[in-house]
């Protein structure tokens, strides 16, 4: 029985259109028939009309092998329009002498990487994925119920009020850490609760933040400025701040005066005086492991698979290595006639992506928990880590190229 569709993305979101788009940039050669479900509106209008940055807007970190990534894809001279580069990074321990400092140069790198605002990522890659016509869109949709046979994968969703089913090759679940699909499927989902929650927001500070990020570790929690605004001498920043639930909660909902005024004690001045900060949004940590990542003609993918905790910024880049790695799977299958969702082809992309996955997971949650815990010994530990950092170049080296996305074993 031929398929509706040869790929059909469960979830709109930047995970799920960087794959359509990855696979329209990567099968030119050879027509791959898309279908994404999404459960909201999509709208591309920003880049087609102009983009007008907001003080409010929410920004993701790309590491420098996420933006080798999207040039392989043809896609960041557009996104570059409108990005920040991190040249430095500079990570502290509040109150305690040990820190350490990550220089692009010093690896013969550009940037360590970029912040990116989300609305802008997402009206790019939507831009693309309109202008092919093999990618179709269901949205707003929402998916009523899904199985797998031999054949492959069906799904039925309702639009406008009607049900309609479809049959694919591949079913890509890659609607968030909270998914919907992951649960229709039955595939379970291991949870660690890092006791904790996130507070985001932009800030502007009294100095430029000169292309320089802060990673800040204090007794209450880490907290990162990620630099705004393609200018060394934008005074914006992005802000990234761990702090239990109450305290989170308290300070959402705190007086601008009063959540700049305990920021800056937890900050310093390296910015000089936090001046400004926009809205704030606020969830709690946990680890999320899908229980299985593949099945025949079934995929899970991004937060779907693994939400990870955002202290050192991996998420979403190991997510973006995973869709290169699963594309170009999905590639040399097509090259010999295999089905796109054999569960051969769906292992060996997964084998491939094991050593990443473990190894970011790893250094996300090991960073997350050691540096929350605010201890006698285990803080001298993070100093006296954090010192040997900066005298060990090859360990720095070796930290930098991580965070870079560069680490040994990542796939680019």
């Amino acid at each position: 029985m031929a398929s509706d569709y040869d790929v059909v993305i469960v979830g709109g979101g930047m995970v799920g259109a960087s794959l359509a788009a990855c696979l329209s940039a990567c099968y030119k050669d050879v027509a791959c028939k898309v279908l994404i479900i999404e459960s909201f509106a999509l709208n591309d209008s920003s880049a087609e009309v102009g983009y007008q940055p907001s003080f409010d807007a929410r920004a993701t970190a790309l590491s420098y092998g996420s933006q080798q990534i999207y040039q392989g894809m043809g896609l960041w001279q557009r996104i570059a329009e409108h990005v920040t580069p991190i040249k430095n990074v500079h990570v502290s321990d509040r109150g305690r002498f040990g820190s350490v400092w990550m220089d692009s140069a010093t690896e013969g790198l550009p940037a360590l990487g970029y912040v990116a605002d989300n609305k802008w990522l997402g009206a790019v890659l939507l831009e693309a994925l309109y202008a092919d016509a093999t990618i179709e869109f269901a949205c707003p949709a929402t998916v009523v119920d899904a199985s797998v046979d031999a054949a492959g994968a069906q799904v039925s969703f309702t639009r406008d009020g009607e049900v309609v089913m479809v049959s694919t090759e591949l079913l890509v679940v890659a609607d968030g850490a909270q998914s919907g699909m992951r649960a229709k499927l039955g595939i379970g989902a291991r949870r660690t609760d890092y006791r904790h929650a996130a507070m985001v927001c932009n800030v502007q500070a009294q100095k430029p933040h000169q292309h320089v990020a802060y990673e800040r570790f204090t007794d209450n929690g880490p907290l990162a400025f990620l630099p705004l605004g393609e200018s060394a001498s934008s005074r914006l920043s992005s802000l990234v701040w761990t702090r239990s639930p109450d305290d989170a909660e308290r300070l959402a909902a705190a007086p601008e005066a009063e959540f700049n005024a305990e920021l800056q004690c937890e900050f310093g001045f390296r910015l000089g005086r936090i001046e400004r900060s926009g809205q704030r949004f606020c969830y709690p940590l946990s680890l999320i492991e899908a229980q299985e990542q593949v099945r025949p003609h079934v995929i899970v993918m991004g937060n779907a698979a693994h939400s990870l905790h955002p202290v050192a910024g991996q998420g979403y880049n190991l997510a973006l290595r995973a869709v290169l790695n699963l594309v170009d799977h999905l590639r040399a299958a097509r090259a010999v006639g295999q089905s796109l969702g054999a569960i051969e082809v769906l292992n060996n992309y997964l084998a491939a992506q094991r050593g990443d996955q473990r190894n970011t997971i790893a250094f996300s949650h090991l960073t997350a928990t050691v540096f929350v815990n605010d201890g006698f010994a285990i803080g001298l530990g993070r100093d006296l880590g954090l010192l040997s950092l900066d005298l060990l170049p090859p360990l720095k080296s070796l930290l930098v190229r991580q965070a870079a996305g560069l680490a040994p074993g990542v796939l680019l």
